[in-house]
């Protein structure tokens, strides 16, 4: 299967939303920052939300497939949120969580 930077845009999309259990209504908040072909079987696409430094960076497989172990990158301290207050109430607790290093 030949899979172009936009198929991977969306499937990386589609596969942090869910995992991360985001409502329809608020999944405009998240943007594709990057898409880029490895030079070998995946592309490395990151995943940011408008106004905030934080971005999640997702491998999505040539088979379609995106890889589960996914990493989170900010340059904001742990406990630092008074960024997040005018987010949803869900994308902020997301964020927090994750600038903490954990998971939900």
């Amino acid at each position: 299967m030949e899979l172009l930077a936009l198929d991977a845009e969306q499937i990386a999309m589609d596969f942090l939303m869910n995992d991360l259990e985001i409502p329809a209504e608020e999944r405009d908040f998240f943007t594709i920052l990057s898409a880029r072909h490895t030079g070998s079987e995946w592309y490395v696409v990151e995943i940011g939300i408008e106004g905030l430094p934080d971005k999640w960076v997702l491998q999505v497989f040539d088979t379609g497939d995106c890889d589960p172990c996914y990493t989170f990158v900010s340059p904001m301290p742990p406990g630092e949120d008074s960024d997040l207050a005018e987010f949803p109430e869900s994308i902020a607790v997301i964020v927090a969580a994750e600038r903490r290093g954990e998971r939900l």
